[in-house]
């Protein structure tokens, strides 16, 4: 288990402050990349998602397999935390069958009320894939008082706001469809307003916010044609208004920063594919266990890695996450 310590602030929001000694436990995955390429027609796979399917077709079914994401499902059950969310990729090409299919996963994870999603670049792999999350996963994305978005402005969804008592799951879309052999993600400055806003008034109502972005915000973590363009103005963003805990996916591996904020320093920290059966080091399968408590001091935020080992069919107890902060 790793500890980080953040400052608190004044507690409100029309929720209760959770009492000193409560935990609430968050489990974090990413990057299904469920492929369901084989349905498709001529026509859906005669634009950029024909590189796609030669990738899968090559390398990727081998790799993301559904035994392995069956796996995380059983030992989640397990663990049973309070709260699940999911930082992107559900599917590989953005396909109707692969959208449909991640809606059943979706289904065995938990309700609505218990899992929150956000899209991810493969979740708009062309531009015509955008109507998928919308039709088969609204209810797991739409903020707290949104029943019905509306299909004709998707990133009027964004962000979202989710309140689980004092903990506010903010969900940051940065999915586009973009050139071949670009991955790239942008929030853009409509939302990047609003997330100001949302950050602001949950951070001055007391709570714990959770921010959930697919691509990674803190430079190095990918490559430059898979990176987040606006990223700079994200990190303003929050540099300005805080936040407590940013979570993302994209990179297929175990990462760790942190952002300097008002607050003090932000854990930055994404996922390998909840999918992979880790043939290549250090991206196997892999999610996470944030134990969130606040005490007299303030948040104690205590983080536990579940890991899927290559060649075994079961979770277990993986490393540590390395600490930037110290214990």
């Amino acid at each position: 288990m790793v500890t980080v310590k953040s400052e608190q602030v004044a507690a409100g929001y029309g929720s209760e402050p959770s009492v000193p000694g409560d935990t609430f436990v968050l489990a974090h995955l990413s990057d299904f990349h469920l492929g369901f390429p084989d349905g498709a027609g001529v026509k859906e796979l005669l634009n950029k998602r024909v590189l796609g399917y030669l990738m899968w077709r090559l390398r990727r079914r081998a790799e993301h397999r559904p035994e392995v994401l069956e796996a995380l499902v059983s030992d989640l059950r397990d663990a049973r935390p309070d709260h699940i969310v999911v930082t992107g990729d559900l599917t590989h090409l953005g396909l109707p069958a692969e959208f449909l299919r991640a809606r059943q996963w979706l289904g065995a994870l938990g309700p609505p009320t218990q899992v929150t999603v956000i899209p991810g670049n493969h979740d708009a792999y062309v531009r015509d894939a955008w109507g998928g999350p919308v039709a088969q996963w609204a209810d797991y994305m739409v903020s707290n008082d949104v029943s019905s978005p509306d299909p004709m402005v998707p990133l009027g969804l964004f962000p979202t706001v989710r309140i689980r008592g004092p903990f506010a799951v903010i969900g940051v879309c940065t999915a586009r469809p973009s050139l071949p052999l670009l991955a790239v993600g942008t929030i853009g400055r409509v939302q990047l307003a609003r997330l100001e806003r949302v950050l602001e008034t949950t951070g001055r109502q007391g709570l714990y916010r959770i921010v959930l972005i697919h691509h990674p915000p803190v430079p190095g973590t990918v490559t430059w044609h898979r990176r987040l363009t606006d990223s700079a103005a994200f990190r303003a963003v929050l540099a300005r208004q805080g936040a407590e805990l940013v979570l993302h996916g994209h990179a297929h591996r175990t990462s760790m920063h942190q952002l300097s904020t008002p607050a003090g320093r932000v854990p930055v920290i994404g996922v390998p594919s909840a999918s992979a059966l880790g043939r290549t080091a250090g991206r196997g399968s892999r999610y996470h266990l944030y134990h969130v408590r606040r005490d007299d001091r303030g948040w104690d935020l205590r983080i536990a890695v579940r890991a899927y080992p290559f060649n075994e069919e079961s979770y277990h107890g993986g490393e540590d996450l390395l600490n930037p902060f110290g214990s």
